[in-house]
């Protein structure tokens, strides 16, 4: 034990010695660790957030979007919409509870004068109300929900706000949209990203007539299943009778179009932040292999300049095993440091972007910071500064006393 804490205290002196190059080696480690710990914290975090969002909206929750699966884009980039036939089929498939359709358009917003772009998403209040409420966790800050077919509007929280018009809207006042009147009679609390609470939402049948969609599409069809019927299977019903439909319609077989459960598009989102994550890892190895191979060349430059003291340490009887020991330790110890520094700075930065994802009210980011986490960035910086010191700590190791000795003489 004795010999451990000397062989801490030379592997002190000599980083303290060479306090420039020890520092240069040291933030290789801290550059890789600081990806590691920040990107993983983030993508873990958003992660999380996708799969307690769509936890919160139960099992037996089904979605049904236009586009493929394998090209989920076309569903907001593309135009597609599901026709109302696709609507009235899904409501009629066995085992369906409520199926919700949902329309959404961009729309020009006016109130006080001023005039701003919201997007504006009209859902069917007479069964919608009791799903939103009980499956999305909708509630009310103020007023009322909107009546079915009423020019009556629900405001997502950050529109009601003073910062997105100049005034504050009220529940009561008025305002035009679409060159049409509507009364606002509720504001919703925060639904947790910026897309829904800058949302405005009225009656479905309001939205056609006032935005001249007669063909009655919707953008996605959220489906409840009924008790006891499992949504692995629903959703296969659900499939069978659009694409029934659609061969009918068409002539042909066309599946352009998903039908997903909460469970299958929380893998979908835990697959792709897996991809994301790998390659964050891949990027993140390279960055803390060129500071391990920093510290690599920082051991050899000190065995070469340190040849006269190994010497002396092997004539008085230092062991092999010693003088290996003295140059892990002393790059063990550069690569702990460059891990500490990298696990502090990344999980500043993690926590400065999630509380800037909460103020700008984009996402809400939580920051994954388990402790094994951060145990696995300073026990992986340690190794990889003890395997780059190997290599130099062997050769240290090999000289003999009388060569090390005669080539200071």
């Amino acid at each position: 034990m004795e010999a451990i804490k000397e062989y801490f205290k030379l592997a002190i002196k000599n980083l303290k010695t060479r306090r420039l190059r020890s520092w240069l080696t040291i933030l290789g480690i801290v550059v890789g660790i600081f990806l590691v710990i920040t990107l993983i914290s983030l993508s873990g975090g958003i992660k999380n957030t996708i799969l307690k969002q769509l936890n919160a909206l139960g099992g037996d929750i089904i979605f049904v979007m236009p586009g493929a699966i394998d090209n989920p884009l076309t569903t907001f980039m593309g135009g597609q919409m599901l026709s109302e036939e696709d609507i009235q089929t899904v409501k009629k498939t066995k085992g369906v509870e409520v199926a919700l359709p949902m329309s959404q358009k961009s729309q020009l917003m006016r109130y006080n004068n001023e005039q701003k772009t919201i997007f504006l998403t009209g859902f069917p209040w007479d069964e919608g109300k009791d799903f939103l409420s009980n499956f999305q966790g909708w509630n009310l800050s103020e007023g009322t929900w909107p009546s079915p077919g009423k020019r009556e509007l629900l405001l997502g929280s950050l529109v009601a706000e003073k910062d997105f018009f100049s005034k504050r809207i009220k529940v009561g006042d008025t305002v035009t949209v679409n060159g049409k009147s509507f009364k606002v009679v509720g504001i919703l609390n925060s639904i947790g990203n910026k897309g829904d609470d800058t949302s405005v939402y009225l009656d479905r049948e309001v939205f056609q007539q006032i935005t001249g969609d007669r063909e009655g599409g919707a953008l996605a069809i959220m489906v409840k299943a009924e008790e006891g019927v499992s949504p692995d299977e629903l959703a296969a019903r659900i499939k069978s009778e659009l694409d029934e439909v659609r061969k009918r319609r068409r002539g042909e077989d066309v599946s352009d179009f998903s039908v997903l459960t909460s469970e299958k598009m929380g893998s979908i989102a835990g697959g792709v932040l897996g991809v994301i994550q790998a390659a964050v890892m891949l990027f993140a190895a390279i960055s803390i292999l060129v500071g391990g191979l920093g510290i690599m060349n920082t051991m050899f430059t000190s065995v070469r300049e340190r040849t006269k003291e190994i010497g002396v340490l092997k004539a008085i009887g230092a062991k092999n095993s010693a003088v290996i020991s003295i140059f892990l330790i002393e790059s063990g110890i550069l690569g702990l440091i460059g891990g500490a520094g990298g696990v502090i700075f990344g999980l500043i930065v993690a926590k400065l972007i999630e509380g800037y994802s909460r103020a700008s009210g984009a996402f809400l980011l939580e920051a994954y910071m388990p402790a094994s986490l951060i145990i696995f960035g300073l026990f992986f910086s340690f190794l990889i500064g003890c395997l780059s010191g190997y290599l130099p700590a062997r050769k240290a190791a090999k000289l003999r006393p009388t060569e090390a000795l005669r080539s200071y003489e």
